[in-house]
């Protein structure tokens, strides 16, 4: 089986890459490993929408897979998912693509820019539709996501954000992943860890060890099975 493994840093999937060990550098910022019975192209793209969205679909352009998975830690508005909380992102947005009307916020579906369901978009949400035959990824807690170029940390800029989009975590770069694999049409799936609640920022709240530690104990597991 060929995977790609997606990640925004290296530091998210740090202990992956050290199981995996020495590696052969491909073109765009693509690193292929032989791990057991499987080829694992493990592509770094830089934080944020437009270098995930370049790289993951450069990636699907330039190589073949069977599966891709999007692996990183990310930020929680659901205070009932404990840190550390490993997650199927099973639908994501672009919540911040729109216009501002005086104090109201204008989608580019209120524009007329786009239609709610225009491929490949679902009632204006990246839906995943893809199915694993795997008991580890069928166990996994299933959330919402938002994608963002400025992330949360301002309570009133939050309570606001959440009236018009409700979801239980928040990254920057699982929307454009999930774009770009829908549009070549292959199978994938976003694992996110949580590393911290959306609240008024305050880094010593975080638990990035312990995102990184659960998210990568997953993918190790994962690729046993």
């Amino acid at each position: 089986m060929k995977l790609l493994i997606v990640s925004a840093t290296s530091l998210e999937i740090k202990p992956l890459l050290a199981t995996l060990g020495k590696g052969r550098a491909l073109r765009h910022r693509i690193t292929r490993y032989r791990y057991k019975h499987f080829q694992v192209d493990v592509l770094i793209t830089g934080v944020g929408m437009v270098p995930t969205a370049t790289g993951t679909a450069i990636a699907l352009v330039s190589y073949s897979y069977d599966v891709v998975i999007n692996a990183g830690i990310c930020g929680s508005f659901n205070r009932d998912l404990p840190l550390g909380s490993v997650l199927n992102i099973s639908t994501d947005c672009l919540p911040e693509t729109g216009a501002e009307d005086g104090e109201h916020f204008l989608s580019i579906i209120d524009l007329k820019l786009l239609d709610q369901d225009e491929f490949p978009f679902t009632a204006g949400k990246l839906v995943n539709n893809s199915v694993f035959e795997s008991r580890l990824i069928n166990e996994l807690p299933v959330a919402s996501g938002v994608t963002v170029n400025t992330v949360h940390g301002n309570a009133a800029s939050i309570r606001a954000f959440l009236d018009l989009h409700p979801a239980d975590t928040e990254s920057m770069e699982g929307a454009a992943f999930i774009y770009a694999c829908k549009m070549h049409g292959i199978r994938y799936i976003q694992i996110r860890s949580v590393s911290n609640y959306i609240e008024d920022r305050d880094v010593s709240q975080w638990n990035i060890p312990l995102a990184v530690q659960n998210l990568n104990h997953f993918l190790l597991n994962l690729l046993e099975e």
